[in-house]
């Protein structure tokens, strides 16, 4: 499922009501028992790891791979490059070899398991490895020789696959861009030739998703500044075309996995049912609440193509349109392939395979895949960990949607903590015999409120209360 990424930009020094929500961020993860700080075994065997790891002994670093990733970051597991090929192209992928540094129930691997993935907080993050793997010896990091699991995707005109192997391989990243920057390039014409095919490639893929009913929900970030008054002010930073582009070879690279994978019956799949209708018939009324027209007919995933991500209230959508990619999970599988193999947000059968320094599940995918492409044995401690990582996955990504919930509700509360004892605009979204959920119409705040309405109701509601302490807001209908 999609994950809101919210980014607190803090003053300097924080107001106080910064530090009341830095303090509510802290205590959000020791509510839920976030570990923060690595077991000095594990930071030992990091340290040994970084010097001793398990090189491939192919080398591919005469390929000019380039990276794009948020301004800043150090734990790249991506590394790209585009060709043509014949009247297609040849894309090449390189992961992070994360196997090479993780030995099957060391510290390392014992401690990932007990964290399952990268932790996403407002003012930090809670990282699945260790800094001195994941930002250091295993991240490919430009003009660094590292080792990869290098995806070969040869792709027909239309961009569609045709055919796919993975290898590992040493890889050295040439240059290290940002999106912002690959976005500037493409537009003012002077960009290199991998971002102009990134692009060209990218756009093909989005006309091949459209084609086969897949639903796209880039999660734009959610910005919160303090406002000099004692306030807050939360906006969304509006994605660009090249997130969309960088995502697709993603997205490609997971259906070649999972391809593999079920050619050879053996694997973990990400998959996903259909939205719930009730949850469609409650998001065309949060969308009819903000104003966007959706016609009769048209389905969830091409009226998501039409927001503008340029307009708040199309953004707010977006982050709302998550209800719609709910019971996201992961299959494993040996001897026969799933019942139901497909993401349906994707609309192909799909494997994670390309963040293993941020999730714990694409470490034994991509080690699958590896062998499965040379016609090798899969290690035994893969095919053991296939039948226990789905629950892993499944509680780490509880504890990360916990997180993520509280913490939207703290920055809601700093947001609407302004307006208490005011009322404001709604939009009546959804309603049981309690109460009614409602929609601000000018706040990115979407929250349950006291009185009755009926569905799509513009209505009324006074702020009555908005601790940052808690993340408690509470709202009542003004009649």
């Amino acid at each position: 499922m999609p994950k809101r990424h919210i980014v607190y930009r803090r003053t300097e020094p924080p107001g106080g009501a910064g530090v009341a929500l830095l303090e509510r961020f802290e205590a959000i993860r020791d509510e839920l028992d976030i570990p923060e700080e690595f077991p000095a075994d594990v930071l030992a065997e990091a340290s040994r790891a970084a010097q001793e790891a398990d090189l491939p002994t192919r080398d591919a670093t005469v390929v000019p791979f380039i990276t794009i990733d948020p301004p800043g970051a150090q734990d790249l597991d991506q590394a790209m490059h585009i060709e043509r090929h014949g009247d297609g192209y040849r894309v090449r992928y390189a992961i992070a070899d994360v196997p090479a540094f993780v030995r099957p129930d060391g510290p390392i691997d014992v401690e990932a398991r007990r964290r399952g993935q990268t932790i996403y907080c407002p003012d930090k993050r809670v990282q699945l490895h260790p800094p001195e793997v994941s930002e250091g010896a295993a991240s490919l990091l430009p003009e660094q020789i590292r080792p990869a699991f290098v995806w070969d995707m040869v792709l027909a005109a239309d961009g569609e696959g045709t055919e796919v192997s993975v290898a590992r391989a040493l890889v050295r990243s040439v240059r290290r861009y940002d999106y912002a920057e690959v976005q500037r390039l493409v537009d003012d014409g002077s960009a290199e030739d991998v971002l102009v095919l990134l692009k060209e490639v990218g756009e093909k893929r989005i006309a091949l998703e459209r084609k086969r009913g897949g639903a796209s929900l880039p999660m734009p970030d959610q910005e919160v500044a303090e406002d000099g008054k004692g306030g807050f002010t939360v906006s969304f930073r509006p994605l660009l075309a090249s997130e969309d582009w960088n995502a697709q070879i993603s997205l490609l690279t997971g259906m070649g996995a999972a391809d593999l994978m079920l050619r050879g019956k053996v694997g973990i799949l990400r998959t996903m049912p259909d939205p719930d209708p009730r949850d469609v018939k409650r998001f065309r009324r949060q969308a009819a609440g903000a104003g966007v027209a959706w016609p009769e007919g048209v389905g969830y995933g091409e009226f998501l193509r039409t927001l503008d991500r340029d307009d708040p209230k199309h953004l707010a959508l977006i982050h709302e349109a998550t209800t719609l990619f709910r019971g996201a999970g992961y299959t494993p599988f040996e001897g026969a392939v799933p019942e139901q193999p497909n993401h349906s947000a994707v609309a192909n059968p799909y494997a994670h395979v390309t963040a293993p320094l941020r999730r714990l599940v694409d470490r034994f995918g991509l080690v699958v895949c590896e062998a499965l492409s040379a016609g090798t044995e899969i290690p035994e401690w893969v095919r053991t960990a296939l039948t226990t990582v789905p629950e892993i996955m499944a509680t780490s990504d509880r504890r990360a949607g916990a997180v993520e919930r509280a913490c939207t509700d703290a920055v809601e509360a700093a947001e609407l903590r302004a307006h208490v004892g005011t009322a404001v605009e709604a939009v009546v979204v959804d309603r049981n015999e309690k109460h009614v959920v409602v929609q601000l119409i000018d706040l990115a705040v979407v929250a349950k409120a006291t009185g009755q309405a009926d569905e799509g109701e513009a209505v009324r509601v006074r702020v009555d209360a908005a601790e940052i302490e808690t993340g408690t807001i509470e709202l009542s209908i003004v009649r």
